[in-house]
């Protein structure tokens, strides 16, 4: 049996496979070493019954998360594994990489995550080209839903946000200045707090402000990250995953055709049904 899980800060989703079927497939929330220990990892672990049942029957894992970048974040997620999968090899990756896997495969090409963080990188077709991206929340995550709640909250803070959005958000939230500055600067995990306005940003998609709030988030990535990684390798197939991508899929295309002339190639949601079908295929 193998395990694969592509995990955001936000979500994880699971998949395991038994004998080429998969077998079962789950959520849980997001395992990131930046922003837990090893053993609330554990403890989150053992709350899952899917987990617990299999966990002597899985030989291999494959995890792939936001975060699982260095040496040292890398391994603190194998030790947790290797502890609770007792009978299981473990590799630990960087979500760059699943993403790349989930819509190239083995061919190369130009990666693009925008999810609840955002990130971009160049796929040999067998590994990432090392670059200085994915500073996280606080000094980029440029377009994620990071970086639209931070956006709706600084113009609800300053008065900027139009007053039919200001009440809506205040009707649906009951937030005040205080209470948010408290969640963002002193309370644990404030990327959770500023997640939590991810499906107000979408419901309200269509209302002129919000559509050019996310506009101006997907454009700044692409003048971030795209363009300088097309000056470098140029002719590359750009590809994406992750849901702001995907539910804006036609804001980023926009974009990127209009202001940039880039071509999107495919657009996935949720790399884990990909990653699943390519690792049943090499076992």
């Amino acid at each position: 049996m193998i395990a694969v899980v592509y995990s955001g800060s936000r979500f994880s989703d699971w998949r395991l496979a038994d004998k080429g079927r998969i077998t079962t497939g789950f959520r849980m929330n997001g395992i990131n070493p930046y922003l837990q220990d090893e053993r609330s990892i554990l403890q989150h672990l053992h709350k899952n019954t899917n987990l617990i049942n299999n966990a002597e029957k899985i030989k291999r894992i494959y995890f792939f998360g936001a975060g699982s970048s260095s040496k040292e974040r890398k391994d603190k997620i194998k030790n947790v594994l290797e502890r609770f999968f007792v009978n299981a090899r473990v590799r630990v990756d960087h979500d760059v990489i699943a993403s790349a896997i989930s819509t190239f495969g083995d061919e190369r090409g130009i990666i693009g995550i925008i999810g609840s963080g955002s990130n971009a990188a160049y796929y040999t077709g067998k590994k990432i080209i090392d670059n200085n991206y994915g500073l996280g929340y606080i000094l980029a995550d440029e377009g994620a839903t990071n970086w639209n709640s931070q956006q709706l909250l600084k113009h609800y803070m300053t008065e900027s946000l139009p007053i039919d959005l200001r009440d809506k958000l205040e009707r649906q939230f009951n937030i005040d200045k205080k209470m948010i500055l408290e969640r963002v600067y002193f309370a644990p995990q404030p990327t959770n707090f500023l997640n939590s306005f991810t499906d107000f940003v979408l419901d309200n998609k269509d209302h002129l402000f919000i559509n050019q709030l996310v506009k101006n988030g997907l454009r700044t990535f692409i003048k971030t990250y795209i363009k300088p990684l097309m000056k470098e390798y140029p002719d590359s197939d750009v590809n994406f995953t992750g849901s702001v991508a995907f539910n804006y899929e036609n804001l980023l295309r926009e974009v990127a055709t209009e202001e940039f002339n880039i071509s999107i190639g495919t657009v996935v949601k949720e790399p884990i049904h990909n990653l699943i079908k390519y690792y049943i295929n090499k076992n």
